[in-house]
């Protein structure tokens, strides 16, 4: 057999051939046979000296974990995961301490409550790789090592995520059910459906992606049951309330709630199909295939009575969802050539609004036509043109959305939220994925610096303390050199930096979005990670990990300011409903303060008065600024953990189930770092203990006489030095044990052996006990029984001994009378025969004489 390789391929990405032909030192190229019988001569470069990579053996292929294989590159990785999940419709794989997850598209039957206990209490390579392994270990890590763990579930939009995170919830709330009556795991998973409605939408390249990032801190009691929980998120996308690009949509809860618009409870909404509706149509197609939004209506209203939620409440969450969908069906009638506009007072959708969130309808009709002005001088009140109104609409609409948002979510908080000390937690982070459309704006440009900044986690855990571990604690370890995106990074967040630019520029009384993209053209032309499209003034170019990605700056300014006027929100302030008003009360005139990381982001709300830049300069916060700082704390919670990772991979554009396109998954691969967490892995030692901790859990596997000693670093050597007979699969550093992976894995088992083995003796002595018990009961119980049926058989012997006896008496007296007649009868005849017959003989003789 010759040898087999990978060579590139354009459509494949690489493909496999076989060497036909004995290669010297010095030949220009090589003779290969393609799969498909072709001959190939692939050139080689005699400078660089590149061979084509070597092509693993079919024992290999298929490998569960891609450190196990022998030649480990990208062709490799590829292959494996592709013959994973096209033959054996395996869509988890382990790569060292990261699961790749690649989204089958459809339903499989591998997430039941009995797929859940059976990898409950088992190592992470004892059985197949899952979302569940990673959930146990990081529970068992927790409850082993008492450190807070965290889930970092990362990927493309549209690669599982969300599902990913959901089910390593449904893991917790199952293995760690709460032992009070309070149900808490039930409430934890009974936020998802809610999270999803609200905070969820169809885009061109999800049916269900989630449009805001959010950290679920799962807390545990010292028992390790659940307690409670705590979630913050990050940035929704709030223009899509107002503006949906072709074949997208709304959230769902707009969509489901018109699916329910005919229940009696919801007549007085004034809701019809969701076609008839401009916030939820602009993307054409109202529907998603196999969603039956009616249904998951249902799911969401169970969900939120589920947390507590009161029916007043949720009828007016309804409500605001309704007024929304009004607002944006208002018709702005143009006067004075556009100069001014007005409402009609008979404006179905206006008074639907009004009425629906209890607003004065005059009112709120003359103040989305006008805005106040004050001057120092006078005040008064200026006309706006149809943009400008349509503009304010929209804001309004983004605004009172964006406040019901953060109630649901501080609502959810208070349902999972305990009076019990919390011993420690576990962190699901799921969070946005890279994204790149044809147009990518701020939305897009905050979704891919928060993929940065977990890009930079991932590398810093992985590959920086890694390395720095052996070589602080003096073990053998060659640097390997990786990409660090520190300097895309320091490109946005730095010091004049690209948001620095920005918050400058919304702070100038006349900047526009054009004035800011030339302050970036003057300022980074000369970053590496930076560039200047040739056919554009208003757009940059951002080389990110994963991609080069082009932004339109126009809307940054906007969207980063994110005002509302202030009018409008004084109106809703003074609804007659509570909880309308509730939405609104805590906002301050023009100091905008957001606490993002909490869930809580508040809008900018443009005051009439004139404000004094040196008091508010302190509190006026931009949206990329709360968005830096919830990002900080985000990375600071993350850095406290021990993080373990998921990496899902969109194996296709298409969304078809089971379909494998190489050169997404590829470059997927390449940007999540999965090729140089296999190098790092396959070289290093993953697994390590310091001496403390390992001699405490494996003293029971230490004999006697070690255990005497004091040196407790000796008495770890010597066990290991007995135990494991290769000597490179452990290192021993100044205060901890490095081992090879797989080797940690391998002592649990010794112990779980060696506990196996005292049980077993427990277990043999206790039932040999109880069986001598059962059998002493037993003998007793057999002879008492025994002692009186011998009694009784022996008692009928006896009376059948008499009986014989008495009957032989009657029998022998019986015989002998019958006998005795019989003969006195004979005799009697005879006496009489001889009596006659000498009669006879004596009359003869007489006779005769």
């Amino acid at each position: 057999q010759y040898t087999r390789v990978w060579i590139p391929d354009p459509d494949e990405v690489w493909r496999s051939a076989e060497i036909i032909k004995d290669y010297k030192e010095g030949d220009k190229s090589l003779h290969l046979k393609l799969e498909d019988e072709t001959l190939y001569e692939y050139p080689i470069d005699l400078q660089g000296n590149e061979l084509p990579f070597l092509r693993n053996p079919d024992i290999l292929v298929g490998e569960n974990d891609l450190t196990a294989l022998s030649y480990l590159h990208e062709p490799a990785v590829l292959h494996n995961l592709k013959v994973r999940f096209l033959e054996s419709n395996h869509i988890y794989t382990y790569c060292g301490i990261v699961l790749v997850a690649i989204n089958p598209y459809e339903q499989l039957p591998i997430y039941e409550q009995d797929v859940i206990y059976a990898y409950s209490g088992q190592n992470m390579g004892d059985m197949d790789p899952h979302i569940f392994a990673v959930a146990e270990e990081a529970y068992e890590q927790m409850a082993r090592d008492e450190k807070n763990q965290s889930i970092i579930v990362s990927g493309e939009s549209g690669a599982g995520k969300t599902v990913s995170a959901k089910y390593a919830m449904r893991f917790f709330a199952t293995v760690g059910g709460s032992a009070s009556e309070t149900n808490i795991e039930a409430k934890v998973l009974a936020s998802s459906p809610i999270m999803e409605a609200i905070g969820n939408a169809k885009t061109t390249r999800n049916d269900n992606s989630s449009r805001f990032g959010k950290y679920i801190q799962i807390g545990f009691d010292k028992r390790y049951h659940i307690i409670g929980a705590n979630m913050r998120t990050y940035l929704l996308e709030k223009s899509r309330v107002v503006f949906q690009a072709e074949d997208e949509r709304n959230y769902h809860i707009f969509y489901q709630l018109c699916a329910s618009a005919s229940l009696p409870e919801f007549k007085d909404l004034g809701l019809t199909c969701a076609e008839d509706f401009f916030y939820a149509s602009q993307g054409g197609d109202t529907s998603i295939n196999g969603v039956d939004d009616a249904d998951d209506f249902k799911k969401t209203r169970h969900a939120f009575t589920l947390l507590g939620v009161k029916e007043s409440h949720q009828t007016a969450i309804f409500r605001i969802i309704a007024a929304i969908l009004h607002l944006g069906n208002l018709e702005i009638q143009a006067e004075r050539d556009g100069e001014a506009c007005s409402i009609s007072s008979e404006d179905e959708h206006l008074n639907n609004f009004c009425g629906l969130l209890g607003l004065e309808r005059s009112q709120m009709q003359h103040w989305l036509c006008h805005r106040k002005l004050v001057t120092t001088a006078e005040t008064y009140v200026k006309n706006m043109s149809v943009q400008q109104v349509v503009n304010a609409k929209n804001a309004l609409a983004k605004h009172i959305y964006a406040q019901l948002f953060n109630w649901i979510v501080q609502h959810i908080n208070k349902a999972l939220h305990t009076t019990v000390k919390q011993h420690s937690f576990i962190g699901v982070l799921d969070i946005y994925g890279f994204e790149t459309f044809e147009v990518n704006s701020f939305e897009q440009f905050c979704i891919n610096y928060a993929n940065e900044k977990l890009q930079q986690q991932f590398n810093s855990h992985v590959f920086k303390l890694e390395q720095e571990e052996y070589v602080k604690e003096g073990i053998p370890w060659t640097l390997i050199d990786f990409y660090d995106n520190q300097p895309c990074i320091d490109l946005i967040e730095a010091k004049l930096g690209i948001l620095d630019l920005l918050d400058e520029e919304c702070k100038v009384p006349k900047g526009t979005d054009q004035n800011w993209a030339q302050k970036l053209y003057d300022r980074h032309t000369s970053s590496q990670h930076f560039q200047k499209p040739r056919m554009s003034n208003t757009s940059f170019i951002v080389l990110h990990f994963a991609d080069k990605v082009e932004y339109q700056s126009e809307g940054f300014l906007e969207k980063n300011r994110d005002t509302v006027y202030e009018e409008q929100i004084n109106i809703l302030k003074a609804s007659k409903y509570q909880m309308v008003a509730d939405l609104f009360q805590d906002e301050k005139d023009a100091a905008p303060t957001a606490s993002m990381a909490k869930g809580t982001s508040k809008i900018s709300v443009r005051s009439a008065r004139p404000v004094i830049k040196a008091a508010n300069k302190e509190h006026k916060k931009t949206v990329g600024h709360q968005f830096r700082n919830s990002l900080h704390l985000l990375m600071e919670t993350l850095n406290a953990t021990t993080p373990h990772y998921v990496r899902c991979i969109k194996p296709n554009d298409e969304k078809l189930p089971f379909k494998f396109d190489p050169k997404r998954v590829v470059q997927q691969l390449r940007a999540c770092g999965v090729l140089e967490t296999i190098r790092i892995s396959a070289a290093g030692f993953p697994s390590r203990w310091s001496y403390h901790d390992f001699f405490n859990r494996y003293c029971v596997l230490m004999k006697k006489r070690d255990l005497s000693k004091n040196d407790k670093k000796q008495i770890c050597q010597t066990l290991l030095e007995d135990l494991i007979k290769d000597p490179d699969k452990f290192q021993f550093g100044r205060t901890k044990i490095f081992f090879r992976a797989g080797q940690v894995a391998y002592l649990e088992k010794l112990r779980a052996d060696k506990f196996r083995a005292a049980t077993i003796m427990i277990q043999k002595t206790v039932r040999g006990w109880l069986q001598r018990i059962k059998y002493q009961r037993l003998r007793q119980a057999a002879i008492v029984i025994q002692r009186y049926t011998r009694g009784h058989l022996a008692r009928r012997l006896a009376e059948h001994l008499r009986r014989t006896r008495a009957a032989i008496i009657f029998q022998k007296q019986y015989r002998m009378l019958q006998i005795l007649r019989a003969f006195q009868r004979v005799r009697n005849a005879t006496i009489t025969i001889q009596a006659f017959a000498r009669g006879m003989f004596v009359r003869r003789i007489y006779h005769k004489v």
